[in-house]
């Protein structure tokens, strides 16, 4: 329930439980003001009786607490005694004054809390019948012309009433319809987070699974390339008798080696995550491109759109992990001068662009992914389709590649 509808809510239950005190006093008031001086005694002393036995009647029902929210608004025996003793004092007032139509008006606020669904529109009738009657100038009739009065008069209260009674229904029934969709969308919410969450578990799981493929496949293409390269050398070295022939040969060893060990030092670093440790995912971002350009003597840009936000640490690391991929196999494969980073937050997703102005490669001859092979392209798409993502790539060859990874915003956990 909306904060609108607590407030309608209060109101009418303010209307239905003062709303009786208010039109008995404007019908004590007009009565009284309307009476006429020479009325006898008697009937003045039945008249106070009855206001008294109907503010005594108010003060009981009001007192008891049947109407509490907290007792729903199930009609009851109680209520059901309440709206007939109520009614009968109301049609007794309205015989001595006709203004008492005014408490015999508030039989058509609660006659649906009050009475039973088959006594329903009876109870409504025999307010109607107070009412009308008191409109065509009091009880009892004198004339033929009032009776015919009374009954025009009966009929169109019956019929204001009946259609009160009808949009009353239908705004009930829209207040549960609404009530049944906003708890239907609560449930889809809940629901929405809880398949979210295990969405995340089982892009980690899988990520450490990737991780450890990728790792594999870039210890095999450097560092065991560089090893191999290295015994290569050596064993020439071991097989010359010329000095400046094995001087040589030991040179590209150490150079060989000086690449290795910083290939190992790279792979360890990215191992982890660890620039997400103390920045955000757009510091740890222009970092990890700075540091890149600097590395391959590559001009490369980063560029942050949108609002940043604070992204799930599996999101944030998702991200990270395609960029670092993205930007080895730019300094690996595409020969490019230039890489352009974009992180843009727009919305509810989040927006990866990486561009380069490299060889570029036609899609179509790309070969699948085995399962000993490199990371590439299916495993940066698998690490964004397993946080509900997407990855589109766009390259042509000569004209540079373009990757776009788009992923919901899911903030982090507090």
């Amino acid at each position: 329930m909306t904060a609108e509808d607590s407030q309608i809510e209060r109101r009418w239950e303010q209307l239905h439980t003062w709303g009786p005190y208010g039109f008995l006093g404007i019908s004590i008031v007009l009565g009284v003001v309307s009476a006429d001086p020479h009325t006898a005694q008697a009937k003045w002393a039945t008249a106070w009786s009855l206001v008294g036995a109907a503010v005594v009647l108010q003060l009981w029902w009001h007192a008891t607490g049947f109407r509490r929210p907290d007792r729903g608004r199930t009609p009851s025996p109680a209520g059901t005694a309440y709206y007939v003793v109520r009614w009968a004092l109301a049609f007794v007032l309205a015989w001595l004054s006709p203004f008492f139509a005014f408490y015999a008006a508030t039989g058509y606020m609660d006659a649906d809390e009050l009475l039973p669904r088959r006594w329903r529109r009876l109870g409504l009738l025999a307010s109607a019948v107070t009412v009308a009657g008191a409109q065509t100038g009091g009880m009892p009739f004198r004339n033929v012309l009032q009776w015919l009065l009374f009954a025009v008069l009966l009929a169109a209260n019956s019929a204001l009433q009946v259609g009160i009674a009808h949009l009353n229904d239908q705004e009930k029934q829209r207040s549960r319809e609404r009530t049944e969709t906003i708890a239907a969308l609560r449930q889809a919410l809940d629901e929405n987070a809880a398949l979210h969450g295990q969405l995340l578990v089982q892009a980690r799981e899988a990520g450490v699974a990737d991780e450890r493929r990728r790792l594999a496949a870039e210890i095999h293409d450097t560092i065991a390339q560089g090893l191999a390269g290295i015994i290569a050398q050596l064993q020439v070295v071991t097989n010359t008798p010329d000095p400046a022939v094995a001087e040589e040969h030991v040179g590209r060893a150490l150079a060989l080696a000086r690449h290795s060990l910083g290939e190992a030092r790279r792979s360890v670093h990215n191992l982890a995550p660890v620039a997400l440790e103390h920045d955000g995912l757009p510091e740890a971002l222009q970092k990890t491109v700075a540091e890149w350009g600097e590395r391959t003597a590559i001009r490369a840009e980063f560029t942050l759109t949108g609002t940043a936000e604070q992204l799930h640490e599996e999101v944030a690391a998702t991200l990270l992990r395609i960029v670092q991929e993205a930007l080895s196999n730019a300094a690996r494969h595409a020969h490019a001068t230039r890489v352009g980073v974009t992180l843009s937050y727009l919305g509810d997703e989040v927006i990866l662009d990486i561009r380069d102005d490299g060889t570029g490669f036609d899609l179509c001859a790309v070969p699948a992914r085995s399962r000993a092979g490199g990371f590439g392209l299916d495993g940066m798409r698998a690490r964004a389709e397993r946080i509900a993502g997407s990855l589109t790539v766009e390259s042509e060859p000569g004209l540079g590649t373009a990757l776009s990874a788009r992923v919901p915003l899911v903030r982090h956990d507090n």
